[in-house]
């Protein structure tokens, strides 16, 4: 099934610092892509997988699950290692899960963590669910374009396939229980409002964490998908400061220094 327009992998072959970037569920790198490009003008190389099932339509997403997807950006991140010295992963909603999941498991290869809106739990009714649900009805409305800037579109579907959603419910249990494995520098950034992920899964991941270098940021005007919204580029100024102060010659090649 071809790629949509817009929702295409990006690489760049940039310094001896790496950032591999894993966006959200039933979205696609388009929602990343400003942020990898901003990376990547700083001299750093950066990777932007494609997750498998996204990006194309909605029924190829009902074929896979949390380990497909785990999979590829794990595949992306040893790519990432071999071709650098200095390693960060970064994700946004189902994507920040990934990256503490690669973090907790990849401790020695991944120098800092930046998350945006982090998924960690199905809320609601839908939690307890899903399980029965799934074999019943096979989708529910989608959860894309939460963007409060005028004229913002995230491509994604307009359509949750319920067999991956029940699979990711799986993976936000398994990255929860190993979130005390996560020891790495830890940024995450969060909108103030947002109607996908509630503030409690932040909330969760920061008391959780054995990171002892953390900090948070509030995005007073932004929705869900911030990358893409009114406070994309404080998000994409301090996650380039915080790789910058972990790796100070970040963007050089021949050496990360620090």
């Amino acid at each position: 099934m071809p790629v949509l327009p817009g929702a295409e992998p990006f690489l760049h072959e940039g310094g001896d610092v790496g950032v591999l970037l894993c966006h959200g569920f039933t979205g696609s790198p388009q929602s990343m892509r400003p942020w990898g490009e901003y990376l990547a003008d700083r001299g750093l190389t950066v990777s932007l997988p494609l997750l498998p099932g996204h990006g194309t339509r909605w029924q190829d997403m009902q074929l896979t699950g949390w380990q497909d997807w785990y999979a590829c950006v794990d595949v992306a991140l040893g790519e990432l290692a071999e071709r650098c010295e200095r390693v960060f992963v970064c994700g946004l909603s189902m994507g920040g899960a990934l990256a503490l999941r690669l973090a907790a498991r990849h401790r020695e290869e991944i120098a800092g963590v930046v998350v945006v809106n982090p998924a960690v739990r199905v809320h609601g009714l839908s939690a307890y669910a899903l399980p029965a649900l799934r074999h019943v009805v096979r989708t529910t409305k989608g959860v894309a374009d939460d963007i409060a800037k005028g004229g913002g579109k995230e491509i994604g579907y307009d359509r949750v396939p319920l067999h991956a959603a029940h699979s990711m419910r799986r993976l936000f249990a398994l990255v929860d229980g190993a979130l005390p494995q996560v020891t790495q520098p830890l940024l995450l950034m969060r909108s103030r409002e947002d109607h996908v992920v509630p503030a409690w899964d932040s909330e969760r991941v920061l008391s959780r964490v054995s990171s002892a270098d953390v900090r948070e940021i509030v995005l007073e005007h932004s929705y869900h998908v911030a990358t893409l919204d009114h406070d994309a580029e404080r998000i994409f100024e301090e996650s380039a400061a915080f790789v910058a102060r972990l790796a100070p010659r970040a963007g050089q090649k021949g050496g990360t220094g620090g």
